[in-house]
């Protein structure tokens, strides 16, 4: 037999809706002011004390009740940007499929990183947060943050390699390495001194860093002995 529905049920119902959003103003909270002070200051400088004290979470055990470990806590930092990231990187794909031309290519790489940072308009932190946590080998040997490693990431790769079959696979991986870093620690340098138009700024700098790496992926390899 059905059970006709009460005030209670509604008050729950209320309590559980206003429990689950103040959760994930909590989880917010902490990721955007993690993000900014592992930007800031390194990620294995920063405390999970820390960030509490500094999001005013009032609980010193805040990050660790809702994220675990501090991997954990720049997995899901890296994951948030990454999603809408991969959507940028889809719509590349489908625009440059079966491209030969490594401008294509490198466009898919670039622009996926510098499009995203563009929405986040002029107060940003993320590409200093990637430039950061590309200086921390154990995260990255781990396998805890995949930054180049995504399946649309390495369709990329694969596409833009098969433009340059005189260069080995190693020189391949080698040159991918100096792509990610020249990208990241350019746009964390952008992104500390971003103009007023943040857009315009952003533009400029994909089309630099675009020219950059065709040079970069098309300069010689010098046999060794």
């Amino acid at each position: 037999m059905s059970r006709t529905r009460t005030d209670a049920d509604d008050a729950g119902t209320s309590r559980g809706r206003t429990r689950t959003g103040q959760i994930e103003t909590t989880r917010r909270r902490i990721l955007e002011t993690a993000e900014r002070m592992f930007a800031e200051h390194g990620i294995f400088s920063v405390s999970n004390r820390q960030i509490s004290d500094e999001g005013g979470l009032g609980n010193n055990t805040a990050v660790s009740y809702h994220f675990g470990s501090k991997a954990e806590l720049v997995r899901a930092i890296y994951q948030r940007h990454n999603e809408p990231m991969e959507l940028i990187r889809e719509e590349l794909l489908n625009r440059h499929a079966g491209s030969e031309d490594l401008r294509d290519w490198l466009a898919c790489m670039v622009h996926p990183f510098t499009d995203h940072l563009a929405s986040l308009g002029a107060n940003s932190w993320y590409a200093r947060f990637i430039a950061q946590l590309m200086t921390e080998p154990k995260l990255r040997e781990l396998g805890l943050v995949d930054v180049g490693r995504t399946p649309q990431q390495r369709t990329i790769a694969d596409a833009l390699h098969r433009c340059l079959p005189h260069l080995t696979p190693a020189v391949h991986a080698e040159r991918d390495e100096m792509a990610q870093a020249l990208i990241a620690h350019m746009c964390a340098r952008r992104e500390q001194d971003l103009p007023e138009d943040s857009a315009a700024a952003w533009k400029a700098t994909t089309s630099s860093l675009i020219d950059a790496l065709a040079g970069l992926y098309m300069a010689p390899a010098t046999p060794l002995d």
